[in-house]
């Protein structure tokens, strides 16, 4: 009993007497790195490691201690008031703090202001107060980025007139892209976990001199969580927990995590939940966007059921389970090891925008059913880090990843006992080696290469829902094909004076395809493809401050798209009355690019931003009428179809203005803005021009930010222009259901604009709440392009705790 006693004691007293603390960020209970603490003459420092951690035994218990961080508040404290917080001790954003010191780009850090293309980064603190459902509603939030919506499980991003196969998706420097990303709407990026991710920074404009094929309009780099290492010799345990709730699809959404670090070994762990139920859209808007009507199964056949809400969208609720596993080991100051594990998986969930197409004869509706199966993601990676001082590098990076894919299509029609469906896997294998050498007087090279290999298994099915018979159908892919990629790449940063940095960089990739295609459901006038591509891309840009309040950036490059196994060998229904049938005759497409950009700081209080670009792309792979043995339509799911396929256009252009604002009117209030126009124009070899599809309406944001040490406050409008019938994309023409009709009858895109307020407190140090009403007008609206439309009013409610 003594003993026990003797024990309890022990723990008590290293409980109450501890001098460790832990410094952190007050917005997002995240850790900082390298706070200063020092007492009031100065003669005592202390600084916080990895995790936020530092010692307080050099200081007196009667001293006063200051603790500040750059882009913080400071604050004054002693080691009594810290104590009574649990030992944490909370730093609060500076308003004024409008630009980031330092990016994460060519896959190295580098100074944002050496940087000639534009980058938008979105950090922890942004993510966690704009506290975004999914990881494309996280691109969305930042103003800059437009998002496509065909289904609630859905969120495919548009960049300067570009998307899906056109953009790169990277999670911790390995890319998502993979053999079968299509040119249509991509749902891919929800299956990034908005809860794990770090920081998110988007390059806009071509890409392709460090992430190859597919980087033509930008690149999305997703930096997740990772383990620190304390300086101290001890065994540090944090961790969060999250629940959230939102009213327009009745979410429920919980998230935890836990970190272990010690000085060698660390690691964090995470998962997720999310329910979302049928989403409702707003009161107030076009008639065309309610659901009147439903399809049910009663009594073995199909009916159509009235819709006694029409504001809710039925069916399309899902759920989505992430989790998140990382290691990390250093056996010495210049070699770190990572291990990361990533699962995503959905449930079924609908493709709304194929659930509300009218009957072939304009009346009811054409499909009974038309569902994606659970979209599966998992991906391993391996790092390893040297910090280097030869002749060759000062830094190496070894990355190799394995990444697993699965989607699946199940569609039928109204009145049909024949259920279609199709099966695809991804295997894909990832390497990749970087370097960095600064060591040449003001050159800074980076330099590296990659190999890339993708395996696609493709299945296709017919069920009979009443017999329960199966019989196998027409795959949608080639089933066995593959893609590999081999390339090198050279880039460099050279300060040829104090204000003027100047970078460039080139890379050469080489793309092989192999597919053999099975003729027993479709006579193919060929039985494989096998395309061996190769490709140069390069870029120089300048990054020039003609005094320190004004920044000028100019940046020209190149990028391309090597066609994938979706362009040349797939077979679906594109858009009612037509197929899409393999084409294995493509070439890759290049984009030129140029743009311009302009920045001035006022006195610290204000900065104003614009840039100008243009983008031109030569034998642009877009979808086009094509034979099919000679025959211009064929019958397909029991429907005469016009044939088209993915081919190389005569050429494309894309160019536009995208315009920024952060001013802060006092310490406490802010405001920012964003505006966004983009053109686009396709034309095809008969010189026929028509508007490029993912050329997104004008756009853009006003923000009036109020913040408190504990308390934070955004009132925002979020607003999208028109697109009228003539500026609409033909292919956009064909799916009037989705879009309203003007006074001609003719669909087309209307504007709208939304009111919102967001607020943030913490109730302690360890406790924070969060508290949005969207869209309190409850407008109904459908942005551009998209199958669903957005929510009406919407309450969300959150807490989060951290330990």
């Amino acid at each position: 009993m003594r003993g026990l006693l003797g024990i309890v004691f022990f723990f008590f007293t290293l409980c109450v007497f501890s001098q460790e603390i832990r410094v952190l960020d007050g917005e997002t209970n995240q850790p900082l790195v390298n706070a200063l603490l020092y007492n009031e003459s100065k003669t005592k420092t202390v600084i916080s490691d990895g995790e936020g951690v530092c010692d307080l035994s050099v200081f007196t218990s009667s001293e006063r201690i200051t603790i500040s961080h750059i882009g913080y508040e400071p604050r004054i404290t002693s080691k009594a008031q810290i104590g009574k917080r649990g030992d944490r001790v909370l730093l609060f954003p500076r308003t004024e703090q409008l630009d980031a010191v330092v990016m994460s780009i060519s896959k190295w850090e580098q100074q944002k202001k050496d940087i000639p293309q534009k980058i938008e980064s979105i950090s922890a603190r942004d993510i966690a107060f704009t506290n975004p459902q999914t990881a494309a509603d996280l691109l969305q939030n930042s103003g800059q980025i437009f998002v496509q919506k065909s289904q609630l499980g859905g969120g495919s991003p548009m960049i300067r007139g570009f998307a899906t196969n056109r953009l790169v998706l990277s999670v911790d420097g390995v890319r998502m892209n993979n053999a079968i990303f299509r040119g249509g709407n991509l749902q891919n990026v929800i299956s990034i976990d908005p809860f794990t991710i770090k920081n998110t920074e988007v390059v806009f404009g071509p890409g392709s001199v460090i992430y190859g094929s597919d980087a033509i309009g930008g690149v999305m780099n997703f930096y997740t969580l990772k383990p620190h290492f304390p300086r101290l010799d001890t065994v540090i345990v944090t961790g969060k927990g999250n629940l959230r709730f939102a009213s327009a699809n009745s979410e429920s959404t919980f998230h935890g995590d836990v970190s272990v670090s010690s000085n060698r070994w660390a690691s964090i762990s995470s998962v997720s939940y999310n329910r979302f139920g049928d989403l409702r859209m707003g009161s107030h808007g076009p008639e065309r966007y309610l659901r009147q009507n439903f399809v049910l199964r009663e009594n073995g056949a199909d009916v159509l059921a009235e819709n006694e809400n029409p504001r809710k969208q039925i069916p399309t609720g899902y759920d989505q389970i992430n989790f998140l596993q990382k290691i990390s080991h250093r056996p010495d100051t210049d070699w770190q090891y990572d291990l990361g594990l990533y699962y995503s998986e959905t449930s079924d969930y609908s493709r709304y925008d194929r659930l509300i197409r009218p009957g072939r004869d304009g009346t009811g509706l054409r499909s009974a059913e038309w569902y994606y199966g659970p979209q599966k993601w998992f991906m391993g990676n391996f790092q390893a880090f040297n910090k280097g001082n030869n002749r060759f590098y000062d830094g190496l990076r070894f990355t190799t990843a394995y990444q697993f894919f699965e989607e699946s299509r199940n569609d039928r029609n109204f009145q049909d006992t024949d259920l279609n469906r199709t099966r695809e896997q991804v295997d894909a294998l990832s390497l990749n080696l970087d370097f960095e050498n600064k060591r040449i007087g003001a050159l800074r090279l980076y330099y590296g290469a990659e190999y890339i290999f993708n395996y696609v298994s493709s299945e296709g099915s017919l069920l009979n829902i009443e017999t329960r018979e199966e019989e196998r159908a027409p795959s949608r892919y080639p089933d066995g094909s593959t893609w590999q990629t081999l390339a090198g790449y050279i880039n460099a940063e050279y300060r040829a004076m104090p204000n003027l940095t100047l970078l460039s960089g080139m890379r050469y990739s080489h793309v092989w395809i192999n597919a053999d295609f099975e003729t027993a459901f479709y006579p193919f006038p060929f039985t494989s493809a096998n395309l061996n591509n190769g490709a140069l891309t390069g870029s120089l840009g300048l990054s020039w401050f003609p005094d320190q309040t004004l920044q000028v950036t100019l940046n020209g490059s190149t990028g391309f798209r090597a066609p994938n196994i979706d362009d040349i060998g797939k077979v679906f229904d594109s858009e009612p009355g037509s197929v899409v049938v393999p084409n294995p005759q493509l070439e890759p497409e290049y984009a030129y690019n140029v743009d311009l950009g302009i920045k001035k700081n006022f006195r610290d209080r204000a900065v104003l931003m614009a840039n100008a670009f243009y983008t031109y792309l030569v034998d642009a792979l877009v979808r086009r009428d094509f034979t099919f043995n000679g025959e211009r339509e064929i019958v397909y799911n029991g429907e005469l179809s016009n044939v088209q396929a993915i081919q190389n256009a005569a050429r494309a252009y894309v160019y536009g203005f995208e315009f920024g604002a952060q001013v802060s009117m006092n310490p406490e209030m802010q405001f920012t803005s964003n505006l966004t126009i983009t053109k686009g124009t396709e034309e095809d070899d008969n010189g026929q021009d028509s508007a490029a599809r993912h050329a997104a309406p004008t756009f853009g944001d006003f923000h009036f930010i109020w913040t408190k040490p504990r308390w934070k406050t955004d009132l925002f409008l979020v607003f999208n222009g028109e697109i009228r019938y003539e500026d609409l994309a033909l292919s956009e023409r064909s799916k009037d259901y989705i879009y309203d009709l003007d006074r001609n009858g003719n669909p087309y895109s209307p504007s709208w604009y939304t009111l919102n307020i967001r607020s943030q407190y913490n109730l302690s140090d360890a406790l924070t709440a969060s508290l949005a009403l969207e869209n309190f007008t409850d407008q109904r609206y459908r942005p551009y392009s998209s199958g669903i439309a957005a929510p009406g009013i919407n309450l969300i409610l959150s807490l989060g705790y951290t330990f």
